[in-house]
């Protein structure tokens, strides 16, 4: 696919999950698949309204994340990951969400409404050229989204020129094992569901080095086969029940990726 076409088609399912006309990646609660990729019951209910079942792992797990820092959020949907961010920063903390799809950025500000995260902005933008300042974010977070990128060096250059130095990223996304089936590649929603627009591990932490980011470590790695049980079955979407989505499944892994700028 061209990449003005993967953003419109990403776009259009994204706007759809804010509506509520469709579901995220699986068949389970947004609560039971919240628990199973990382997050805690009393993560869950502090943000509910904003967990829509999206992710793939719980990025700010492990992250180092304190009181006072600048979290900038990439693609950052509801606000579930945002809002947890919030919680952790404190009032002289500061959260930065930045979404593409104006029915999730009018759902999440809402939510910080609702919350009272006075501190907590979102902002309409495209990851591959941040809405952000250079040299002003002291961790940037993001949860499956870097894969749906379809210039996804850009979106680690941007990472790299928006942290100041020193400052970390803390990413959970979805990377390749081993080539997709054809078929698969070739599916829109598989694209959308994070599977097509994938690549492989080696390449993505080497676009992250590239980007000049450095001290790189994945603490956490799950096999596909085991995040599309946790997901429950789509038959097209990142997880399914079907061979052809089981295979594609079986060349999955759902990865934390750290790191920082030097």
């Amino acid at each position: 696919m061209e990449k003005l076409q993967v953003l419109e088609v990403v776009q259009q399912k994204y706007g759809e999950v804010a509506r509520g006309e469709r579901s995220g990646c699986g068949c389970g609660s947004t609560q039971s698949v919240a628990a199973a990729i990382g997050y805690s019951d009393e993560d869950v209910q502090f943000a509910s309204d904003a967990n829509l079942g999206l992710g793939c792992g719980n990025p700010l797990a492990l992250s180092g994340i304190q009181p006072g820092m600048t979290v900038l959020d990439l693609g950052s949907g509801a606000g579930f990951d945002a809002f947890l961010a919030w919680r952790k920063v404190g009032p002289t903390g500061r959260v930065i969400g930045v979404d593409m799809t104006d029915d999730m950025l009018a759902r999440a500000r809402d939510n910080a409404a609702k919350l009272g995260a006075a501190n907590v902005e979102f902002r309409k933008g495209n990851i591959e050229a941040l809405p952000v300042d250079s040299n002003s974010v002291d961790l940037v977070i993001s949860n499956c989204v870097i894969n749906l990128s379809p210039d996804k060096p850009a979106v680690f250059r941007e990472i790299a020129r928006v942290l100041k130095p020193g400052g970390q990223f803390a990413v959970s996304d979805i990377v390749l094992l081993a080539e997709l089936p054809e078929v698969v590649k070739i599916d829109v929603s598989a694209y959308v569901g994070c599977i097509s627009g994938a690549s492989m591990m080696g390449d993505y932490i080497r676009m992250a080095l590239e980007a000049g980011l450095a001290q790189l470590t994945v603490p956490e790695i799950m096999h596909g086969s085991k995040l599309a049980a946790v997901l429950g079955g789509e038959t097209s979407g990142c997880c399914g029940t079907d061979p052809v989505a089981m295979a594609a499944a079986s060349a999955v892994a759902s990865i934390k990726l750290h790191g920082k700028k030097s």
